[in-house]
């Protein structure tokens, strides 16, 4: 059968190569105007000879596709409909499992689960690998078809299939999807004098929420407050604003992190610029393997200007700053566009911050008579109001 369109396609890549290779047609980076025609070439070879006839529009999709995922976990281009999935996702509702993903060698693999989702109820930790969603291999999907697959109508189940680091055989899971809602602030008040702050995402609104979140805890405890614990664990991340916002919020001076990336406005720095809120309490930090990103960012500040000691877990180690660039079509280019450094010029791109005090999380069979449940089983937070009290008792 003849494709009368298909000498119309071909004409129109020959423009567009011949546009690359016309005098005067400049660019900021050289078209290697070779791999182009190479390009071409393969792809007049599938439209004439695939066993199966494949549109244009997928097979461009397809070849973009591989250019951009190859680049790096985090960068990906995105489909009109996967854009669309994506601005659901950041509206904060849609039925799903409640899971921050990545892509690791092929395979999805969680950052974090997210507070009071049906994941992190039914046990799914950081560092686990989504090898199947209802019996259908993630193996080389993308990230965006393992989140279609993940999400689906609330209310309705979902099975998933987990590798995780010493289990000697995959783990399965069936949970129920809900409406996901990032709830983003619990607070408490320990003894009534120790302030509690579990911060579990960084939206655009977060630091006016935390600032007020911390005089709330200081009212409650009747100006009483001695200390605060920050616990950023299983939190992977968001707006790079807010980073810096919340670790202004500390710091009465110094650089906060900076960027370097290879276009002019990526190489970026940010500086504390205010009071501290806490003036000069002690502050605690708490991180594990699901801290990823801004919480990184917020660790590493207080790490490096000791305004702050770093408990818990070794974090998960993203320090690259992602943008997100529509297309004309309705697509959308989600490109690594700067890496980041902490105040002493530490990349810690897949390596994470350490802990200052590092304790593995173990939940206590015997609950603790120093917190009211449900963080009385939580061996990491007993340990920060024991080494807290110990100190204090010094200090008399």
């Amino acid at each position: 059968m003849i494709n009368n369109n298909k000498p119309i396609k071909i004409v129109l890549l020959s423009a567009f190569f011949a546009l690359i290779c016309v005098p005067g047609y400049s660019s900021d980076n050289d078209v290697p105007t070779e791999k182009i025609q190479q390009f071409v070439d393969v792809y007049k070879k599938i439209k004439d000879q695939y066993v199966d006839e494949v549109d244009d529009t997928t097979l461009f999709n397809y070849a973009i596709e591989g250019m951009v995922s190859n680049l790096d976990p985090y960068s990906d281009y995105l489909s009109k409909d996967d854009f669309s999935e994506l601005k659901i996702g950041t509206t904060g509702k849609f039925g799903g499992i409640g899971i921050e993903i990545t892509m690791d060698e092929g395979f999805v693999k969680i950052i974090s689960p997210i507070d009071d989702t049906p994941a992190q109820r039914a046990g799914l930790k950081a560092g686990d690998l989504v090898i199947e969603v209802e019996d259908i291999s993630l193996k080389d999907k993308s990230i965006n078809d393992a989140v279609k697959l993940m999400r689906g109508e609330p209310g309705t189940k979902v099975k998933v299939k987990i590798l995780r680091e010493k289990e000697e055989a995959p783990l399965d899971f069936e949970l129920v999807r809900q409406i996901i809602v990032s709830k983003g602030i619990k607070t408490e008040i320990f003894n009534g004098e120790v302030g509690y702050l579990r911060l579990s995402s960084f939206q655009s609104n977060s630091t006016s929420n935390v600032r007020k979140a911390i005089y709330d805890l200081r009212k409650k405890s009747g100006n009483m407050m001695v200390a605060l614990i920050l616990d950023l664990r299983n939190n992977p991340g968001g707006v790079l604003g807010s980073a810096v916002g919340i670790s202004d919020l500390f710091l009465k001076s110094g650089k906060i992190v900076y960027t370097k990336g290879r276009t002019n406005n990526s190489d970026l720095e940010y500086f504390a610029n205010s009071e501290d809120i806490l003036e000069g309490l002690p502050l605690y930090v708490l991180i594990n393997g699901g801290s990823a990103s801004a919480s990184e960012i917020v660790a590493g500040a207080l790490q490096d200007h000791k305004r702050a000691i770093i408990y818990g877990e070794k974090s998960f180690g993203k320090a690259s700053v992602q943008s997100i660039q529509e297309m004309m079509d309705g697509s959308a280019l989600k490109l690594t566009t700067a890496k980041y450094y902490t105040p002493n010029d530490r990349h810690i791109h897949e390596n994470g911050i350490s802990p200052d005090v590092e304790i593995e999380f173990k939940e206590l069979e015997v609950p603790s008579s120093l917190v009211p449940d449900p963080y009385n089983t939580d061996n990491q937070i007993i340990s920060i109001l024991e080494d807290y009290r110990t100190n204090i008792s010094q200090l008399r």
